[in-house]
């Protein structure tokens, strides 16, 4: 008698293969048999006319304070997801000096729009060295698992002390991070990340530490993966200096022979950009050598609205006034009419270029409606609408952010959007050199909801594209299981097989909807976050248990830390 048995499920198994109809039966925290004559189970779940998926592996996300206090790592654990990884883009909060905390908080506040003030009252510190954090946070319980990666801004700064921010390393501050970032590997880490984009900057304007770092510096610190043959190496690069970087990555990533992953986006300065770099990762393909580029599953893309951190008005000198106030008390005063006047015919104070690019892109902001279409035509921007209309765009974005009392949404397609379409990000994804990630679960509370990208993989790129060709569900299915969990190592989950780590999804494929991003207050103190929902997810089971059944959570914490890389399971004969 198995403890779970899923029968009659439509099974894509996260390898690639074509869907079958087969059983999957589950001992403990294992996948023993799958297929038609598995035996009987203590819980047996039938899965007929629904979709059974390995748990979706998600490796770039930013849980690493929120791990302190939410056992339930939302939004990834809302989307599917069963294992993440956190650590990403240099930041992060280990190794920490007991004087350097606040200055951690100030850097992710920063660089990932995580209220300071729910990060100070919601970590529960307990660490100074990052084994020391490892423990910690192994201890408390959740309800997936999740790994990390030692960040290089607090590594720089536990070395460096407050030369961290504006000079060189020294050979003895070089030989200092190497011998942490190996000791970092050693007791679990899956990586090291580090960020050189001036996109990256602590709430107080500076860029993180290392986004200036010298090349012995970065070769220093890889040393510690080429010696110990584990870790990821992770770049947030700067966009359009992506090119100019590409060589000594590529020389990174052959000197260590470790995977060396960097952002990849498609940008509205350089729009053709992309397929020259997807050229230089043939290249390097060619000659054995694991760099690829990391590519979001849909625009990176800017939630406007007046309750969060960006939107048209943001630096109107009248808007600014009501800095301080709830939101409510700001919606009273924003139903004014006079108000409205007023700020219409206000000119605001920009504080850099790229404040002015965002609130007043007409031609890229676009009004959402309640299904969520990511790839919104022209036509249907603030500026077409406008031009059509003969009206101010500024009167239509006001209105539409204050539509369904003040929840209103603008939806602003910041990068892999050039063209006005996703075809983009299809030729990205189907390239053999890149991986899906750039999610951001837990970060960006305040302008940036893509959390949810896993399930929009699912809904968009295979179901219900309209506006160019889709992907395979089986190839989707692999590239956030199987494929995402291999390239950090994890080779014991993201396949539905026998010795397998039993993390499955249970779906209604037909059924399955991205919800309506919202404002909610549910961080440390009250603090803001913008989250997103799904429905269709009728189970999703972590190490043998089932952890959300139709859509909610069950209450059981199976997760667990992810300790270094985990080997794949001996071969195990399969059930016909």
């Amino acid at each position: 008698m198995h403890d779970l048995v899923i029968r009659n499920g439509n099974v894509i198994d996260g390898t690639g293969a074509p869907a079958r109809q087969v059983d999957v039966a589950i001992d403990g925290d294992r996948i023993v048999a799958v297929g038609k004559a598995v035996g009987r189970g203590t819980r047996e779940i039938d899965a007929r006319g629904l979709l059974v998926t390995p748990g979706f592996v998600d490796f770039h996300t930013h849980y690493d304070g929120q791990v302190s206090w939410d056992s339930f790592l939302t939004p990834s654990s809302l989307h599917g997801c069963t294992t993440v990884v956190m650590g990403n883009c240099g930041v992060g909060f280990a190794p920490a000096a007991p004087d350097r905390h606040d200055w951690l908080i100030a850097l992710m506040e920063g660089v990932e729009d995580i209220p300071g003030a729910a990060l100070t009252e919601g970590i529960t510190w307990g660490w100074e060295s990052f084994p020391e954090y490892l423990d910690v946070i192994d201890s408390l319980p959740h309800v997936i698992d999740f790994g990390t990666q030692i960040p290089h801004g607090a590594l720089r700064a536990y070395v460096m002390g407050e030369r961290a921010n504006d000079q060189d390393a020294t050979a003895a501050d070089i030989q200092a991070m190497y011998r942490i970032v190996k000791e970092a590997l050693e007791v679990g880490a899956l990586g090291f990340s580090t960020s050189r984009t001036l996109l990256h900057k602590s709430i107080d304007g500076i860029p993180v530490p290392g986004t200036f770092a010298a090349r012995d510096e970065l070769f220093g610190i890889g040393k510690a993966l080429r010696d110990t043959k584990r870790g990821v190496y992770g770049l947030a690069i700067e966009h359009l200096q992506v090119p100019k970087e590409m060589g000594w990555m590529e020389e990174l990533a052959a000197d260590t022979n470790r995977p060396v992953i960097f952002n990849f986006t498609q940008t509205d300065f350089k729009p053709k950009l992309y397929t020259k770099l997807l050229g230089m990762l043939d290249e390097a393909r060619a000659k054995g050598v694991p760099l690829y580029g990391q590519c979001a599953g849909r625009a990176i893309g800017i939630m406007m609205n007046f309750a969060i951190t960006a939107h048209p008005f943001a630096r109107h000198p009248s808007f600014m006034a009501l800095e301080g106030k709830t939101y409510d008390e700001k919606l009273a005063v924003l139903r004014d009419p006079e108000f409205k006047r007023r700020l219409m015919d206000e000119k605001p104070v920009f504080e850099n270029p790229f404040e002015a690019l965002i609130a007043k892109g007409w031609g890229k902001m676009f009004v959402t409606d309640p299904e969520m279409d990511y790839e919104p035509t022209p036509d249907k921007s603030i500026k077409a609408i406008a031009k059509a209309t003969g009206r101010r765009p500024q009167e239509l974005a006001y209105e539409a952010m204050m539509a369904d009392d003040g929840k209103g949404f603008l939806y602003f397609p910041l990068f892999n959007y050039a063209n006005g379409n996703l075809d983009c990000l299809h030729t990205m994804h189907s390239h053999p050199q890149t991986r899906m990630g750039l999610s951001d679960g837990g970060a960006h509370c305040g302008a940036v909801c893509d959390g949810g990208m896993p399930t929009f993989m699912l809904t968009h790129w295979t179901r219900d594209r309209a506006r160019g060709e889709r992907l395979p569900l089986e190839y989707v299915i692999q590239r956030q299981t199987s494929q995402s969990a291999h390239t950090y190592g994890l080779y014991d989950r993201g396949v539905l097989a026998p010795g397998y780590k039993a993390d499955v999804n249970i779906i209604d494929y037909d059924r399955l909807t991205l919800e309506r991003p919202e404002v909610v207050y549910d961080l440390p103190g009250g603090g803001r976050r913008l989250l997103q929902k799904a429905r269709g997810y009728e189970y999703t089971v972590c190490s043998g248990t089932v952890i959300r059944e139709k859509d909610a959570f069950t209450g059981d914490l199976p997760g667990r830390l992810v300790r270094g890389a985990q080997a794949k399971p001996a071969a195990q004969k399969a059930v016909a």
